[in-house]
């Protein structure tokens, strides 16, 4: 029987000093997205190995060491982190998480590892209908997106956008409604719906 791999952090009985800090298990995960630099500079990333508390990722404009950087995974979303080492074709990432955030990683990231393995499928707690229809989303610096309505449920919905969709991780607002955006695929995208104090977050 195949077991699950699992991301969350595993105890050292008996570690010494000098035993790697990095005490977060790392995996060959190849995710692709897109990382901003604090001169806004937009780039294309994908990850060599990636784990809940940092990642290496492949880069051909890779920023300087020391820098931060803002990535936006898909299928794992927004994380701030800070560039710790260069590596050949791109650097090392340390994400400035709190234990949480952390934690929802590591769920996420035991997701995708063992997804295809298991024959895993993404829980949804409400079904979606089909929709057709024009809407409107707007995106985080208050710009207004033009979109196809594609499907909705009473927890989210999913778009194609006739311009450029936003990242995983954006909060955004559709029909009076906050959102966050759960995943991208070329133009299309999903949000999920935020409710009660989650929706007053920033």
């Amino acid at each position: 029987m195949t077991q699950p791999q699992s991301l969350r952090p595993a105890p050292f009985p008996g570690a010494s000093p000098r035993r790697d800090r990095r005490s977060y298990k790392r995996v060959d995960l190849r995710l692709t997205g897109r990382f901003l630099t604090d001169e806004q500079d937009d780039h294309e990333l994908l990850t060599a190995n990636v784990s809940c508390d940092g990642a290496l990722i492949l880069s051909s404009t890779p920023p300087d060491s020391g820098k931060q950087v803002v990535c936006y995974f898909d299928d794992l979303g927004r994380v701030v982190g800070d560039v710790v080492r260069m590596a050949p074709g791109g650097f090392a990432v340390r994400f400035q998480t709190s234990t949480l955030k952390r934690d929802k990683l590591a769920d996420r990231l035991t997701w995708l590892v063992n997804k295809d393995t298991l024959g895993l499928r993404e829980d949804r707690v409400a079904p979606r209908f089909a929709a057709t229809g024009q809407a409107v989303v707007i995106l985080p610096n208050g710009t207004n997106l033009q979109c196809r309505l594609t499907d909705i449920s009473l927890t989210g919905a999913a778009f194609e956008a006739l311009g450029n969709p936003p990242y995983v991780g954006d909060r955004v607002q559709t029909n009076n409604m906050r959102a966050e955006v759960v995943r991208v695929a070329g133009k299309k995208f999903a949000v999920r719906y935020l409710r009660g104090a989650e929706a007053a977050q920033d």
